[in-house]
């Protein structure tokens, strides 16, 4: 009979001595030699503390530590078949997708449902290779058996969950096709002896190697009893509740720095919710902490991924200018290097945002600078390879076109010399990597075909699912490692933020088959992957200090400590241990106020010497903001987007009514003909325009019933006895009381109108708001600039039409039931007393006058001078001051 032995490791803090002298008297007692045993451990991240403890406490030859996966890759591996997987995930997607594309029951929801027949090919390989790695732990000349006995337990098809176990059943025998495995080599291996140190669930490789040999072998318990797993918890254990997320992050990095500053180092921060400690790694990055993030982040986040997924997305058909800005600054990208740099991303950028051109195919070259033009072509050189012919590729050509755009975009040197950006091309690969990957891979992606959009789904895909590993960092303070991966790893001190109901208990279920198939097959199992959760949590609690923090809140939600915590907290109750009030670790610090007062700028230098309607209101409305956005010239850059806008629609329809009354004045129609003829005007004038078709569809359908409308009101305004004089009517005037400085102005429409009391002229001013809105401005009259600055204008500007009668002006509502307009009473008179307000102001102005942020209501809701004035952080509301603020309308009712 073969020498088994077990030995229970007791609590402690850091175990590897006595895991190594129990390992040393094993040896002695058998008379083993050391350098041929074998020693099993459980994470890579154990072996250099097992070897430096063997080192540091027994001396002379050391055994062999490794864990299953090291000793596999030591090992040469047996070529798998062709027809079954890989155990390369990205070409066994390739693989699962051709399969089930065979299969006449599968195939058509691979173009009724793309999102699904995804799903079925994740879920696939997912099984296929946990069934391989369950097949491969058993002894080569039990696997017939276990294939056998997978089918009998697999439930038949038909009935709840059939297709669940349809899909089960192709992906057994997709991994069934194997007769060899990659671990084959290890069941040949005849040590000495063997020693497993076994920490949460234990491994069925393991155990079958162990079942296989007959040499002598120690096993090395290492967990807690499940039944009172919180008994040997460290004294030094503080659980503390927090309000919100900031909240939870800001605690968990001052008790880091707090251990830190008191010399207990390394810390190991628990990465069980990822959005939290990504905020906790800035926080401590600002304090320039060392730190080794053992978890990585997503190859999709790193700026080498978004490089890559960019030129991709480029080269689509619905490509927008947008996302070419953001892939041209981009530090992997040198496409602009050999056409002006910088300048020449300005320049492009200066010309898509002033012509408003959303999408690629809406550039016109020749409207380019020189600078922009050889950028842009510079673009579509690299863009080339990818949007050649042929249109359908093979995955394999498809990686070759994408590197050789990388390479016109001069970003593939970059790449290579990136660390995030090696591992990108490693996982797409678009390089040469390991023989025997390469050539699974090779085999798949020679005979997928695809067409561009979806290899840009796949390559998305394979980077949203890739993880990035930076570098590991010896002499790092913090260690941020998942919670399975601390166990049996000596640390001064540990944080563990998110012990929340929600991300510490909860495990997610299997994929299509139950706990009882799973459990019969070997395969990972809810209840399995709970008990190694509250092992790993246990085994936390043993390390000297810990912390544990959780938040009360979730986006609004209510939100419970874990269960796991709650019964940490239970035995330490019935073992009589006092918890400690739980201390806030974050520092006071007191901050001397520094109120933000209202500012009130003055700039004679600056006073315009033209003026249009909307400035002068602007003025009115608010001196600061006119200010800023007129004497200075700030404004917001233009969003580069196909979505129509009001302002967009606004646009579109007095383009549309232009063209619609000057083609009328040449040859009139019935109604009916007008309504049409309006109508497809403004279909003409969306072309014109560049709007987006599905984007514009509501304004078009909503057109059609406006049309109808505007043709029966303006017959019947037209019955009483009103003509087109001319539409977009651009005018220029002196201000009469000073000459230097010019009003300017385009008027929608102007008419003119025949009544009892001689012709009138009549002002048009076409509106896509509220009817109410604009009533609402016609009840003071002196409230209303626009139409009293049309008319001052029409009254004393050059060459204008109908100026020698007497004015009238409306708005006319363009929304609503019905066509409406709304009068400003007595226009003339108003006009003559804004001309004299508007010289006074210009005089105060150009005098020194200040320009404070007076806005109220709306007039600051949508204002982009907002941030500018900090209205939100004043200390006091501003008291405005009617001597000293020109143009406001509190300061004109005070006067």
């Amino acid at each position: 009979m073969p020498v088994r032995e077990s030995w229970t490791l007791g609590a402690c803090t850091d175990p590897w001595p006595d895991i190594v002298q129990r390992l040393a008297l094993f040896l002695r007692v058998h008379a083993l030699d050391a350098r041929n045993t074998l020693v099993l451990l459980p994470f890579a991240q154990h072996l250099p503390l097992a070897r430096q403890a063997w080192a540091r406490l027994c001396g002379g030859w050391m055994p062999r530590f490794e864990t299953t996966q090291t000793l596999r890759e030591s090992l040469p591996a047996p070529a798998l078949g062709a027809l079954g997987p890989s155990g390369d995930p990205v070409a066994d997607r390739l693989a699962a997708a051709r399969l089930l594309t065979d299969q006449a029951w599968a195939a058509p929801a691979r173009r009724r449902d793309p999102a699904l027949f995804e799903h079925w090919v994740r879920g696939v390989v997912e099984m296929s290779h946990q069934m391989m790695r369950a097949a491969f732990a058993r002894q080569p000349g039990e696997r017939a058996a276990f294939w056998s006995e997978a089918r009998a337990v697999l439930p038949a098809p038909g009935g709840p969950g059939g297709m669940e176990a349809v899909l089960a059943r192709v992906a057994l025998e997709w991994a069934a096709v194997h007769e060899a495995g990659p671990a084959d080599e290890l069941f040949r291996l005849q040590p000495a002896g063997w020693a497993v140190v076994e920490a949460g669930e234990p491994e069925g490789l393991t155990s079958a190697l162990l079942a296989a040999s007959e040499a002598p072998q120690l096993r090395i318990h290492t967990d807690p009893d499940l039944a009172t797993p919180f008994a040997a918890a460290a004294p030094d254990l503080q659980i503390l509740a927090c309000a919100d997320f900031e909240e939870e992050a800001q605690a968990a990095a001052a008790q880091v720095l707090s251990h830190l500053q008191q010399g207990q180092a390394p810390v190991a921060v628990m990465a069980q919710d990822r959005v939290l400690v990504r905020r906790l790694r800035a926080l401590l990055e600002r304090r320039d902490v060392l730190l080794r993030d053992e978890t990585g982040w997503r190859l999709s986040t790193t700026r080498a991924g978004a490089a890559v997924a960019g030129v991709l997305a480029l080269a689509g058909p619905k490509s927008g200018t947008d996302e070419l800005l953001d892939w041209l600054k981009s530090s992997f990208v040198g496409v602009s290097g050999e056409t002006g740099g910088r300048a020449a991303e300005q320049a492009l950028e200066t010309a898509l945002r002033r012509q408003q051109w959303a999408a690629l195919h809406d550039i016109d070259s020749q409207r380019l600078s020189p600078v922009a033009e050889a950028l842009w072509q510079a673009v579509q050189r690299a863009l080339a390879p990818l949007q050649g012919e042929p249109r359908r590729a093979s995955v394999l050509s498809w990686n070759q076109r994408l590197r050789e755009a990388l390479q016109a975009a001069a970003a593939w040197d970059a790449l290579q010399a990136d660390e995030a950006g090696q591992q990108v091309i490693e996982a797409l690969r678009l390089d040469s990597g390991a023989p025997a990957v390469d050539a699974a891979f090779a085999r798949q992606a020679e005979v997928t075909l695809m067409d561009l959009g979806d290899y840009a789904a796949w390559v998305d895909s394979l980077l949203e699912t890739g993880v990035f590993a930076p570098p590991a960092t010896e002499d790092a303070e913090v260690v941020i490692t998942p919670l399975a991966r601390a166990m049996l790893r000596p640390f001064a001190a540990c944080v563990m933020p998110g012990c929340d109901e929600q991300r510490l208990g909860p495990v997610a279920a299997s994929v299509w088959l139950g706990e009882r198939e799973r459990l019969a097959l070997g395969l990972p199992t809810r209840a399995a992957a709970m008990r190694l959760q509250t092992v790993a949590f246990a085994h936390l609690a043993r390390q000297p200090r810990v912390t544990l923090l959780w938040r009360n809140s979730q986006d609004g939600e209510p939100l419970g400590a874990s269960v796991l915590v709650e019964r940490l907290q239970l035995e330490r109750r019935r073992a009589a241990l006092l918890e400690a009030e739980p201390q806030d670790p974050r520092c006071e610090r007191r901050v001397v106020a520094q109120p933000v007062h209202p500012s009130a700028p003055r700039a004679p230098a600056l006073v315009p010497e033209r003026l249009s309607a909307t400035s002068y209101e602007a003025l009115r409305d608010c001196p600061y903001r006119f200010f800023a956005l007129r004497m200075l010239g700030l404004g917001e850059a233009a969003e580069l987007d196909d979505e129509v806008e009001r302002r967009d629609y606004g646009t579109w329809l007095h383009a549309v009514l232009q063209d619609f009354h000057e083609q009328r004045s040449r040859s009139p129609l019935d109604a009916e003909g007008e309504v049409a003829r309006l109508v497809r005007l403004g279909a003409e004038q969306q072309g014109k325009l560049g709007l987006d078709e599905a984007a514009f569809l509501p304004f078009a359908l909503r057109f059609g019933r406006v049309a109808q409308l505007y043709v029966d009101w303006m017959l019947a305004h037209e019955a009483g006895g009103a003509e087109v004089l001319k539409s977009e009517v651009t005018l220029s005037a002196p201000l009469p009381q000073r000459p230097a400085t010019r009003l300017h102005g385009t008027l929608d429409r102007v008419d003119i109108v025949h009544g009892p009391d001689g012709p009138r002229t009549l002002i048009l001013d076409y509106k896509t708001g509220s009817l109410e809105a604009l009533k609402r401005r016609q009840r003071d009259p002196l409230e209303d600039t626009q139409l009293a600055f049309y008319a001052a204008l029409l009254r004393h500007g050059e060459a204008a039409p109908g100026s020698q009668h007497g004015v009238r002006a409306l708005y006319l509502a363009m929304e609503g039931r019905e066509i409406e307009a709304a009068e400003h009473p007595e226009v003339e008179a108003t006009a003559e007393v804004l001309l004299q307000g508007l010289a006074d102001d210009i005089g105060r102005l150009a005098d020194g006058a200040t320009l404070p942020p007076l806005g109220e209501g709306s007039a600051c809701e949508h204002c982009d001078a907002r941030g500018l004035c900090r209205k939100a952080h004043w200390a006091e509301p501003l008291l405005p001051d009617p001597a000293t603020a020109p143009g406001s309308k509190a300061g004109e009712e005070a006067g």
